[in-house]
């Protein structure tokens, strides 16, 4: 018989028994069922979420109709399957308690068939209040544990700080980018599956040996069998089949096959190659009739975390299928406050915008949620590489068994169903915890530690060590064996001493650099501060008025506005970024140029930190900026904005990551120029520097034939200043840099001998062509402009923005709508830095 699998619908909720039943949206949550309904105003707009903490007090529920009929009731088994319920809940079929959950990570099964008869069956979903759940924890433990985002006080609770007792997004109680909706609510599919004979719970493909020659596999079936049963299992996979007889006892069974493939077409990440993929069907075959089926699709690679020691300390890189990647990308958050929000349109295009951005990595950060199975096939289609953490961030967490049992079945259940994922490299046990706290190391850290007596200390680390150091790591071990783990981002290793701790830049393990911004260091910092893996360091930045307009009226524009100062959640982050753009930029003439200025600070100074860290390739071997989404619309880190709109950091992130590279190092006395390539094989190019007058004079120029070398940082060039600038003022010059390969342009950068707010700006009159329908256009100048924004209300993205052009030169640019096809009339507004002041 054919495995029945039905998603419930047909859902509605209410406050728990209080009012009438209302439709309800599933997957979904209580805040976006409310708001449908119009009971409540948008949770974005202006200061609304202080008025929207009530919800989170409440119990709420929600109700459905299972029905039943003769053909579902033969079946042997027929199993509930709630796949994501938020998060306290008690479930009742006919009114009957037959669930109980407290784990919004986990897949919970109930078997059902004990309580169906022919007919319809009601089934009820009780979400009990997650602050009333766990205030008595707090109240129980008797300490406060850390928990450095947790906003206790837009919550009304003071300083009682219970998101850590709750398996739960770290982020629904606030960050210092996010607004606090503790959400409930079905956020994912609730299914009925039914089967008879047996069932495939579980469909494994390890890959034990993997290389270019050849990939040995191991195909591992969880299965359940009603009876004693003999057979055959298949695999196949693109013609190929393998075959074994097997033999089954009642209950649980573990199966397993040897494959081998010769010469397989192995998944590359962005830039190396494709991100080929197979798809494995297994069979269990009786009499020549399949009885169950599964199939899982998966790329072939090995994949190996390096930690080398060498002279420096000890390298940090990813090597896919035996080649050094340096990793170019960003940190993941979720995309929505409500993550049921997020479409398969929204995934694809923030996946496809990195990739456009020449990224090959993203990190899925730890106070979110494990994504959906369409973000990782995604990243998987697409050659994108993920690092996963566990979802724990910024916190110190209990360590009761009940607690810690909890954790290691979210772990499981989650290894499981996302390690088929070829583009998931490293699992990561949380974000900053080994640091914050430092445990061994008295004068770092966050200060947690010195709250607590010397016994609550020992107490809080050893339950620490027992997630991150124990059950995690063993979970990885067992159920996702090719991978590697790593305890904490950041970390120097694993030494359980003071030498642990990734408190300042070292030469071993990853780093979380944040002395700009938060430690109000200058942008020139970036040069000097470069570690093995640079994992997180950003600059923050406003979306532009489009969307500031979704959440504010224009008596709001101020960035020191009631509602402007709540849609920046960090603290005294406006603030800076005045005081960092009184550095760098020429001051804005009002709000909207406040905000465009705000993005060319930001991009500006990231592309310091991107270019400094792919100066030192091979040493550094990775650089992921925080962050490249936004989950609503607000001044952050991010380099796209809540509604898809590139920020100019997008826009400088792609050309800062191409694949080959110019960069341009200035000191006091000299300017030297590097290429540095992800390719893997070194090529003659041509560098040709020309130095020109913002007039558009040609001053000098000279062209050098030079190597690039493979899978590198290579100095190319050193030239004194005195020398190369002469008598020439430096606010009114550049240097142009071109890198040509086989006479391809490959890479064009202009470097300014000054800081932008010193350059010798006019009014330039810019003028833009539309080339074709498709989208193409020209833009000149008749004098040279810095820094120009092409701005349409169309959703996409031009392949360049922001960019600097002088007079004579030609730049034609393609948009990218986000849906369908270009708009022939579309309208694009053009402006220069020289109009914002």
């Amino acid at each position: 018989m054919e495995k029945i699998k039905k998603v419930i619908q047909g859902w509605q909720f209410r406050q728990f028994n209080e009012g009438d039943w209302l439709d309800a949206n599933v997957p979904g949550t209580v805040h976006t069922d409310l708001r449908t309904q119009g009971l409540i105003e948008d949770p974005f707009y202006g200061t609304n979420e202080r008025d929207l903490q009530w919800i989170d007090k409440k119990d709420w529920e929600y109700q459905s109709v299972i029905s039943v009929d003769h053909k579902l009731l033969e079946q042997d088994r027929i199993e509930l399957v709630f796949h994501g319920l938020d998060t306290y809940a008690d479930v009742y079929l006919n009114e009957q308690k037959i669930l109980t959950t407290d784990n919004m990570f986990r897949t919970y099964r109930k078997d059902i068939k004990e309580y169906l008869t022919e007919g319809n069956h009601g089934l009820r979903i009780h979400f009990k209040s997650p602050i009333d759940t766990d205030l008595p924890k707090l109240a129980a433990l008797g300490y406060g544990l850390p928990a450095a985002n947790d906003d206790s006080e837009m919550g009304g609770l003071g300083d009682q700080k219970i998101s850590v007792f709750a398996r739960k997004a770290p982020y629904h109680y606030g960050w210092d980018w996010g607004p606090r909706f503790v959400t409930s609510g079905i956020w994912k599919d609730v299914e009925l599956v039914a089967w008879s004979k047996i069932n495939i719970d579980d469909f494994y493909i390890n890959q034990h040996n993997v290389s270019q020659e050849k990939a040995e596999l191991v195909a591992e079936l969880e299965v359940e069998s009603v009876s004693n049963w003999s057979g055959k299992l298949e695999v196949s996979t693109e013609a190929i089949v393998w075959e074994k007889t097997v033999e089954l006892v009642p209950g649980k069974n573990k199966v397993k096959l040897d494959l081998s493939i010769d010469q397989p077409k192995l998944w590359w990440s962005r830039g190396l190659g494709e991100p080929n993929q197979y798809t494995f069907v297994a069979k269990l075959v009786s009499d020549e009739q399949p009885i169950a089926e599964e199939t899982v699709t998966t790329g072939l690679r090995s994949v190996r975390l390096v930690r080398d020691q060498d002279q420096a300390g000890h390298s940090f890189y990813f090597e896919l299928n035996g080649i050094p990647v340096f990793a170019k990308g960003a940190n993941h958050i979720p995309n929505d406050s409500f993550i049921t929000e997020v479409t398969e349109e929204r995934y694809r295009y923030e996946i496809e915008s990195a990739v456009a951005a020449n990224m090959n990595m993203l990190r899925i950060w730890g106070g979110g949620v494990y994504e959906s199975d369409t973000f990782y096939r995604l990243c998987d289609e697409h050659g994108i590489l993920v690092w996963q953490d566990f979802m724990f961030a910024c916190s110190m967490y209990p360590g009761d068994q009940a607690f810690l049992d909890n954790v290691k079945q979210e772990a499981i259940d989650n290894v499981k169903r996302l390690r088929h994922h070829p583009s998931i490299v490293l699992w990561c046990g949380n974000n900053e915890i080994d640091m914050a706290w430092a445990h061994f190391n008295e004068h770092a850290g966050w200060g947690w530690k010195n709250d607590y007596d010397d016994e609550t200390r020992e107490k809080i680390w050893s339950d620490y060590k027992n997630i991150f150091h124990n059950i995690l790591a063993n979970v990885v071990d067992k159920y996702a064996p090719n991978e590697p783990y790593w305890p904490s981002s950041p970390l120097v290793s694993l030494t359980d001493d003071i030498n642990q701790h990734a408190s300042k830049v070292t030469g071993s393990g990853d780093i979380h650099f944040w002395e700009v911004w938060h430690g109000e260091k200058p942008f020139e910092v970036y040069k000097e501060n470069v570690g093995r893996f640079m994992s997180e360091y950003g600059f923050q930045s406003f979306p532009e008025l489009r969307t500031v307009n979704t959440f504010a009226k224009t008596s709001d524009y101020a960035i020191e506005s009631e509602v402007m100062l709540h849609h920046q959640k960090n603290g005294a982050g406006n603030q800076l970024i005045r005081t960092y753009m009184e550095n760098y930029l020429p001051e804005p003439k009002d709000f909207p140029a406040f905000l465009y200025m705000s993005q060319v600070l930001q991009a500006e100074g990231i592309r310091q930190a991107i270019e400094s860290h792919r100066q030192h390739m091979p040493y550094c071997m990775g650089t992921l900026y925080w962050q490249i989404n936004d989950c609503w619309p607000v001044a952050s880190w991010s380099s796209i904005d809540y509604y898809g709109r590139w920020k100019a950091l997008h826009y400088f992130a792609k050309e800062s990551f191409k694949d080959e590279a110019l960069i341009f190092d200035q000191t006091e006395e000299q300017l030297k120029v590097f290429v540095v390539s992800d390719k893997l094989k070194a090529k003659q190019a041509q560098l040709k520097l020309t130095l020109q007058s913002l007039s558009g004079e040609k001053l000098s120029d000279e062209v050098l034939t030079i190597e690039v070398k493979a899978n590198q940082s290579t100095k190319v060039a050193v030239k004194n200043l005195s020398d190369l600038i002469k008598d020439y003022k430096r606010e009114e010059i550049t240097l142009i840099g071109e890198l040509l390969i086989d006479s391809e342009l490959i890479d064009q950068k202009k470097h300014y001998f000054v800081r932008t707010k010193e350059l010798r700006l006019g009014q330039a009159q810019i003028q833009i062509k539309r080339l074709s329908e498709v989208g193409e256009f020209k833009i000149t100048t008749d004098q040279f402009a810095k820094s120009i924004w092409l701005d349409t209300e169309e959703a996409g993205y031009f392949s360049e923005n922001y960019f600097d052009l002088l007079p004579g030169e030609t730049k034609v640019v393609q948009f990218t709508p986000r849906t369908g096809e270009v708009n022939p009339s579309m309208i694009i507004d053009v402006k220069s830095m020289a109009d914002m002041i």
